[in-house]
C-alpha cells in the first residue's frame, strides 16, 4: 500500500508540475500572438516535462521558417528531442532545411540522407568535425563513417573508424543505465565489430575475415544475420562443409524467425560445388514449393494497398498481438520485422508519444488543449505512418530479394543440368550411392573442436557446425 501511495504522489506532483509548464508555454504563445519567435521558449517548456512529440512540431516549424544564426538557437533542443524520440521525425525533412542546423544529431541525420543518396563525399563532409567526441550521436556517426569509407574502398580508414566506434560505444554504454539506449549502443557496437571483417571480405582477405568474424559474440542481437556472411566467407575459402554447417544453423528453433532467401541459394550452390547435384536440385525444388505461390499473393497485397501506411501499421500491430494471416510468407516477414531493432525503436517512441496525450488532456483551458493536442496529433500521425512506411518498405525489400533468389535458383537448375550432363559424358563414376560423410573430410583449426551432431541445437554451439561430405567432383 505504501508503494502505491508513493507512486500516486509522484504522478500527482508530475501532473501538477507538468500542467504548470504547459500553461506557461501557452501563455508565451498567447502573449506573442503565436509568433514564430516564441517557439524556442514554448518548445523548451514542453521538453522540460517530457512532452517531446508535442515540442517537435514547434521545432520543425521554426527550422522551416528561419535561417542562419536564428535557426541555430534551437540546436540544443533538437538534440534533446531526437535523443528521446529517435531520428525519424527529422529524417523526413528536406536536405535544404536540415542544412540550416548545426545540431550534432541533425548533422548525423544529414549524413545518413547523403549516404542513402550515394553521395559519399558529402557524408564525410557532413560528419567532419561537427560531432563532439562525447556527444550521444558520436558512436552512430563513427559507424556511418566507417561504412562510407568501406563503400569507397578505403579499407584501412574504414577499419580505423570501426575500431574507434567500438571504443566510443563501450564508453557510452558504461555511462548510461537507460535500457533503450543500452540496446541501441550495443547493436551499434556489434555492427562496428563486423564492419572490420566485412572490410576484409570486400578486399578479398577471406582468411583474415574468417578470424575477425569470431569477435562478434553469439549472444549479439545481430549475430543470426551475420552468420550468413560467415557462410559466404567459408564458401570463398572453398570450405564448403563449413558453409553448409553455418547454413544448417538457421534451422534451429531459436533463430528460425530469420528470413533470408539467399540462405537457400547459397546452400544449393554449395552442394553444386561439391557435385552433389541431387542435393542441390532438392533445395531448389523445396524453395519453389515453399515460396512461389505465397510470393504472388504478397505482391498483390502491395499493389492493392499502395502507400496506405496506416494499413501496414495495423498489420504489424495485429501480428504483434499474436494474430497470423493465412499467408506463410507474409507471416515470416512480419515475425522477422517484430524483432527488427529499427521497428522496435519506432514503435517504442510512438507509444511514449501517446502518453503525452494524457497530460495535455488534463489541462483545464479548452483552447490550450486544442492547440497542443493538434500539434501532438500531427507528430503522432507522422510517427504512425513512419512505422507503416517501414513495414511496407521491409515487405517490398524482402519481396525483391525473393525475386532475385528465384532468378538465382533458375540459373542453378540450368547449371545442375549442364554439370550432370558433363559428368555423364566425362566419367564412369556413380553419383548418389555412397555413405554420407566421413570425419576425415573435416577441416578445422586448433581453435575448433569436434562433437557429433544428431539434430540437436545447443545455444553455445550454434554456428559452429560443419558437414563432413566428400566432394563428388571427379578432379577432387
Amino acid at each position: 500500500m505504501k508503494i502505491n501511495k508513493t507512486i500516486f504522489a509522484f504522478l500527482f506532483l508530475f501532473m501538477v508540475s507538468g500542467r504548470a509548464q504547459v500553461e506557461e508555454a501557452y501563455k508565451v504563445l498567447r502573449s506573442n500572438r503565436g509568433s514564430i519567435e516564441s517557439y524556442p521558449v514554448v518548445a523548451q517548456k514542453l521538453i522540460n516535462v517530457g512532452l517531446y512529440f508535442t515540442a517537435t512540431a514547434y521545432l520543425k516549424e521554426y527550422l522551416f521558417r528561419t535561417s542562419g544564426t536564428k535557426a541555430r538557437k534551437i540546436d540544443a533542443l533538437i538534440d534533446e528531442v531526437i535523443t528521446h524520440i529517435g531520428v525519424k521525425q527529422f529524417d523526413v525533412m528536406p536536405l535544404s532545411i536540415l542544412k540550416k542546423s548545426q545540431a550534432p544529431m541533425v548533422r548525423y541525420i544529414l549524413a545518413k540522407k547523403y549516404f542513402r543518396l550515394g553521395e559519399y563525399q558529402q557524408v564525410l563532409k557532413a560528419l567532419n568535425g561537427t560531432i563532439p567526441a562525447r556527444h550521444s550521436a558520436k558512436p552512430f556517426a563513427l559507424l556511418l563513417e566507417g561504412s562510407t569509407f568501406a563503400v569507397l574502398g578505403k579499407n584501412k580508414s574504414a577499419k580505423a573508424a570501426f575500431r574507434r566506434c567500438i571504443e566510443v560505444s563501450n564508453d557510452a554504454m558504461s555511462t548510461t543505465d537507460n535500457l533503450n539506449r543500452l540496446r541501441q549502443l550495443s547493436i551499434n557496437k556489434d555492427y562496428c565489430i563486423v564492419g572490420i571483417p566485412r572490410s576484409d571480405f570486400a578486399a578479398k582477405n577471406y582468411v583474415d575475415a574468417n578470424s575477425m568474424y569470431l569477435d562478434l559474440p553469439k549472444e549479439s542481437y545481430i549475430w543470426p544475420e551475420v552468420l550468413f556472411e560467415e557462410a559466404w566467407n567459408s564458401f570463398y575459402l572453398r570450405d564448403y562443409n563449413r558453409t553448409l554447417g553455418k547454413l544448417v544453423t538457421y534451422k534451429a528453433p531459436m533463430i528460425d524467425y530469420i528470413f533470408n532467401p539467399e540462405i537457400d541459394v547459397l546452400e544449393s550452390m554449395t552442394y553444386m560445388e561439391l557435385c552433389l547435384f541431387d542435393d542441390a536440385r532438392d533445395v531448389v525444388d523445396k524453395f519453389y514449393k515453399k515460396y512461389h505461390q505465397d510470393s504472388l499473393s504478397v505482391k498483390k497485397l502491395i499493389g492493392k494497398y499502395g502507400k496506405n501506411y496506416k494499413y501496414y501499421y495495423l498489420m504489424s500491430k495485429s501480428k504483434k498481438r499474436g494474430k497470423a494471416s493465412g499467408n506463410y510468407l507474409l507471416n515470416k516477414y512480419l515475425t522477422y520485422l517484430l524483432r527488427d531493432a529499427a521497428y522496435v525503436e519506432l514503435l517504442d517512441s510512438f507509444n511514449k508519444g501517446r502518453h503525452e496525450i494524457k497530460l495535455i488532456k488534463s489541462m483545464r483551458d479548452r483552447k490550450l488543449r486544442k492547440i497542443f493536442l493538434s500539434n501532438l496529433k500531427q507528430s503522432l500521425i507522422l510517427q504512425r505512418d513512419l512505422i507503416g512506411a517501414y513495414v511496407r518498405k521491409t515487405i517490398i525489400q524482402f519481396t525483391s530479394e525473393l525475386e532475385k533468389s528465384f532468378e538465382g535458383m533458375s540459373y542453378i537448375k540450368l547449371e545442375i543440368l549442364a554439370r550432370k550432363k558433363d559428368s555423364i559424358y566425362n566419367t564412369k563414376r556413380s553419383y548418389g550411392f555412397r555413405s554420407r560423410g566421413d570425419i576425415k573430410n573435416l577441416k578445422r583449426t586448433d581453435k575448433q573442436y569436434f562433437w557429433s551432431f544428431n539434430g540437436e541445437f545447443w545455444a553455445d554451439e550454434l554456428g559452429d557446425y560443419v558437414f563432413s561430405l566428400k566432394s563428388e567432383c571427379r578432379n577432387e
